[in-house]
């Protein structure tokens, strides 16, 4: 972590800012991810957890130039880490207070069937959100799943394993906020590893998210198993 004292016009204030992609959650990315018209300020706050109206009273603003040097630099790393391929061996998930290691499994299979239909849902109701925004043609080209499609998967595939519960769908979706706090040079991995290697997913030619035919294929007839399912008696 990057320590820094500012003056600001009621005192002093202490900055405190993740140095390395290891300290950087799920959740901070997330909220990276979603801000409008993301500038330094707004992603020293949400990396920091100081409110953007304290930063507004910094006397100096060039005193956080070491802050927006390291924001480029995590920027930088971040790039590089959704080009890896390399998959945690576990995972370490802060429950109820309690850090406890998970184990990932390379296979990344989805136990039991209630978590494979739920991921399921998610993913295709991503991707149809996303053809009805851009159009079915070429559609794989642009397509891009949010981190918090990733954090959602990721909590029904944890749930389960990380509290040795009986599954529950709505305690697997509430898992979120469990999942939002990992290290995101752990979830990053493992959600890519979903979107290329998950079975019945078909692994891309080139492009992290690029070239989901083989996707679409199974979202295309799964979703119409689900319509007759609806409409039998």
């Amino acid at each position: 972590m990057i320590n820094k004292t500012v003056r600001t016009h009621s005192g002093r204030l202490n900055i405190t800012m993740p140095e390395s992609l290891d300290e950087i959650t799920l959740g901070q990315m997330i909220a990276l991810q979603s801000a409008e018209n993301l500038g330094d300020a707004e992603a020293i706050s949400i990396l920091s957890g100081i409110p953007g109206d304290e930063l507004k009273q910094i006397k100096d603003a060039a005193e956080l130039s070491i802050f927006s040097e390291q924001i480029s630099k995590l920027a930088f790393a971040i790039k590089n880490l959704y080009n890896s391929d390399d998959l945690p061996k576990s995972v370490t998930l802060n429950i109820d207070g309690i850090n406890k290691q998970v184990k990932v499994i390379n296979d990344l299979a989805m136990e039991p069937a209630g978590a494979y239909w739920a991921a399921r849902d998610v993913i295709a109701d991503e991707i149809a959100a996303h053809i009805k925004k851009y159009g079915e043609e070429n559609w794989q080209a642009s397509f891009n799943p949010s981190l918090q499609v990733c954090s959602k998967l990721l909590a029904q595939y944890f749930y389960c394993r990380a509290t040795d519960k009986s599954y529950n769908e709505y305690n697997a979706a509430a898992f979120i906020d469990v999942i939002n706090s990992m290290r995101v040079t752990e979830a990053l991995p493992i959600s890519k590893h979903f979107f290329t290697s998950y079975p019945h997913f078909s692994k891309p030619k080139t492009g992290f998210w690029h070239q989901f035919r083989q996707l679409w294929k199974n979202v295309q007839a799964y979703r119409r198993l689900k319509n007759l399912s609806m409409l039998t008696p």
